[in-house]
């Protein structure tokens, strides 16, 4: 089981109504199992295109995974897919019907006709239980060893069912290959320019896989590899690490799931110090990055043309007096076109520090990052002050 496909099955996920959720969060837990996802897409309920993509699915994947579709109505039609992809005839289950049946029953509910197609099965398949549903999923095996899953849409019926069950059961099979993973995070650089700067090699290479994706609070270059020809997956991702670090690392500020927080926290903490901070009329936007911490000693937010506007020089050594921080941080955003500028400016142990750069777009994205561009500013002085010891 080292490739899967991921078919989100409902009209109403096709016409923008509904997000498909299921998909991401499937994704992500394949991935860390080491399988490859090879795509995602969304169908309507329609049998043939069901069909067709089931299709398609198998010919290029180990397992398939559906969500959706399993619903009593006429218009839920994944079993009935997956029963023409297998070339086999559903029928009520005797011990599943007695189940449905009695969930009616105990609710004192008549018993539609037409949820009995949810207790149906095929002679491939297995039911998979559902304790907070109706809709018992299918397990089926093909006889060239491929699976298909089939879990019910609401994403609080698929999860217990997809980590209760379905994991278990494919880990017995071999689910997965070892990867090891790295992701750093990268400021000050746009995708493009990461990519430009990593070039074709590392980024066409099969293993390890390096891609570049544009966050809303940084650029990820991620890495991932598996064992290959007697290398562990752990050499081969050391020696692509290596690579990308020599190419863009001065831009990196934190790996794997660190936030802004978490990073600048650990090196304001490394080096024994304590932030104030003050933003004028950039509505909060580096407190918001930054969150709660010890070591964030205030965070005060100050209206544009108010009288404790100002220069931000003037600021950061002000609240860092008034509280005694380590150091005192003053962001300024100033909407200049259809752009905002960025003032900044950090008073510390070494002296002031002052820039000012042009972010872009205005309005309440020019904020975002104005946000963004103080903590990349705070980054950089603390490295330098790592640096020099």
């Amino acid at each position: 089981m080292h490739t899967a496909v991921l078919l989100a099955i409902g009209s109403e996920l096709t016409v923008g109504e509904t997000r498909d959720t299921n998909s991401g969060d499937l994704a992500r837990s394949l991935s860390r199992e080491g399988v490859d996802v090879l795509w995602a897409t969304a169908l309507p309920d329609r049998l043939p295109a069901v069909v067709a993509a089931m299709h398609g699915a198998l010919a290029a994947a180990d397992l398939v995974v559906t969500t959706g579709g399993l619903g009593p109505t006429p218009d839920d039609l994944t079993r009935e897919a997956i029963a023409a992809v297998m070339g086999e005839l559903p029928a009520a289950d005797p011990t599943l019907e007695r189940w449905l049946r009695n969930l009616f029953e105990r609710r004192a509910l008549p018993f539609p006709a037409t949820n009995l197609k949810q207790a149906w099965l095929i002679p491939s398949s297995t039911a998979i239980p559902n304790d907070h549903g109706t809709a018992p999923g299918w397990w089926v095996d093909r006889n060239d060893g491929r699976v298909i899953v089939a879990l019910p849409g609401p994403p609080r019926e698929m999860a217990p069912m997809w980590e209760g069950w379905v994991i278990p059961r494919l880990r017995g099979l071999g689910l997965g290959q070892e990867r090891v993973t790295r992701t750093y995070r990268l400021t000050g650089i746009g995708e493009s320019a990461v990519a430009a700067l990593l070039g074709d090699t590392l980024l066409r290479d099969s293993n390890p896989i390096v891609a570049t994706y544009a966050r809303a609070d940084a650029v990820d270059v991620r890495i991932s590899a598996v064992a290959e020809a007697g290398r562990s997956p752990v050499a081969i991702l050391e020696e692509a690490a290596a690579a990308v670090m020599a190419l863009v690392g001065d831009h990196v500020w934190g790996r794997d799931d660190d936030t802004w927080g978490v990073a600048l926290g650990r090196e304001i903490e490394a080096l024994g110090l304590t932030l104030a901070i003050v933003e004028i009329a950039t509505g909060g936007s580096a407190a918001a990055l930054l969150g709660e911490h010890v070591w964030l000693v205030t965070a005060r937010t100050v209206a544009a043309g108010s009288a404790a506007d100002g220069e931000p020089a003037v600021i950061a050594g002000a609240i860092r007096d008034e509280t005694g921080a380590s150091i005192g941080l003053a962001v300024k955003a100033v909407e200049s076109g259809d752009d905002t500028l960025v003032m900044l400016a950090a008073v510390g142990p070494w002296g002031r520090a002052e820039t000012s750069q042009t972010a872009f777009l205005g309005g309440a994205e020019g904020r975002r990052r104005a946000g963004i561009a103080a903590a990349a500013f705070l980054h950089d002085i603390l490295r330098r002050q790592a640096s020099a010891g």
